[in-house]
């Protein structure tokens, strides 16, 4: 299969130079200075939902931030609004449908929510970009699905892992074939298994990481080997509770800024835990590969009738600089909340740590030292041990 365009196979200084120039463009669209290196991107102050949602509270409805052309206005959980606007694959979404196989001839059934929230438009967005048909069929009601997969003559499905085989025992219950041999799917976990099935129905499935705010992120490939970076976004990944990236291949948030000129998000943290894949797709793609999503970064957690958040671990980390990470572990003795921080550092002196703890997580806990590596590579730096069934 051929690449959607030429971005996708460009060489890394290249797209350095195109996305360093798009970025200073879109600094200063928020009124920030430019920067010399992709890199001093860290500098800056990472954006959270939370703090969107506020500016949107005191600024309605997009928080002052630089929106141009908006044709939509959307609205999420929290809630917060985005912005969706009509010209070329304005989330770029086109991109990770050519990957999938779809393309002019085929009819996608779009079972993204259109009510609110941008799901909907953002893939029909891309099937059009890709010169696809769309049945806008949204969510739930499953025997008209079924029924206008059959009339229509549907080929390929985007959705939710989970709902296209709801659609495909449905029709087989009903006595029908469908001719779809393609799946586009989003917004869950695309297990192994499921994907197998779906294999083994002739229907050939992949997943993409996209989110209301900034569109497409990145996208599987044939080769499934992990997800390639959209060429319309910059992807840090870094310590939970801070903006500092982490090494290659360690488990941290996932940080993007948009090079979208009609809604430049910069830092803008998904609170989504990913890491960075050494190397480069066999497919010829060039850019960054990330490993899909790994769970949670928000770890906030009550201990004792406290809540200890990830910012407070990193505060106790960076208040010592011979600890390389450190981790919270929630766990009950008896019947009573207990605390334990795991420090890795060469060395250290424990009650040096105990009393930082103190100050900082407001809490007493024991401490154990570790040597360096000794922490598994999963992007917790809070870990509840307690159950609750």
């Amino acid at each position: 299969m051929t690449h959607y365009d030429a971005l996708e196979t460009r060489s890394a200084d290249e797209r350095a130079a195109s996305q360093l120039a798009a970025l200073n463009a879109r600094l200063a669209q928020n009124g920030l200075a430019p920067v010399a290196a992709l890199s001093d991107l860290a500098r800056l102050p990472v954006l959270r939902k939370s703090e969107l949602s506020a500016r949107q509270k005191a600024h309605p409805p997009f928080g002052g931030l630089p929106v141009a052309n908006a044709a939509h206005v959307f609205q999420s959980p929290g809630p917060i609004y985005e912005p969706g606007g009509v010209s070329h694959d304005w989330w770029r979404m086109g991109r990770f449908l050519h990957a999938c196989g779809i393309g002019p001839g085929d009819i996608v059934q779009n079972c993204f929510g259109y009510h609110l929230t941008p799901a909907g438009m953002i893939f029909e967005s891309g099937a059009r970009a890709v010169g696809a048909a769309v049945l806008p069929a949204g969510t739930g009601q499953t025997d008209l699905q079924v029924r206008a997969a059959v009339d229509v003559g549907t080929t390929a499905y985007a959705g939710t892992p989970d709902y296209l085989k709801v659609i495909l025992d449905r029709a087989e219950e009903m006595g029908e074939r469908l001719k779809i041999t393609r799946a586009a799917v989003g917004g869950g976990a695309l297990f192994p298994s499921l994907r197998k099935e779906y294999a083994d129905r002739g229907i050939a499935c992949l997943q993409c990481y996209a989110t209301a705010d900034l569109g497409s992120i990145a996208y599987e490939v044939p080769v499934q080997e992990g997800m390639i970076v959209d060429e319309g976004v910059i992807v840090e990944i870094v310590r939970p509770g801070t903006g500092d990236p982490v090494p290659e291949g360690e488990v941290g948030e996932v940080v993007v800024t948009t090079l979208n000129p009609d809604y430049p998000l910069i830092r803008f943290a998904t609170g989504d835990l990913s890491a960075v894949m050494p190397g480069q797709s066999p497919c010829g793609r060039t850019n960054l590969r990330i490993r899909g999503w790994m769970g949670r970064a928000d770890q906030t957690t009550k201990i004792k009738g406290m809540f200890v958040r990830p910012e407070q671990v990193a505060e106790f980390v960076g208040r010592h600089p011979e600890i390389a990470r450190a981790r919270v572990i929630a766990s009950r003795e008896g019947e009573a909340d207990a605390m334990t921080v795991q420090v890795e550092s060469a060395g250290g002196d424990a009650t040096a740590y105990q009393k930082t703890v103190m100050d900082v997580l407001k809490l007493r806990g024991r401490i154990e030292i570790l040597p360096r590596g000794a922490l598994p590579n999963d992007g917790k730096v809070i870990e509840d041990r307690r159950r609750y069934d």
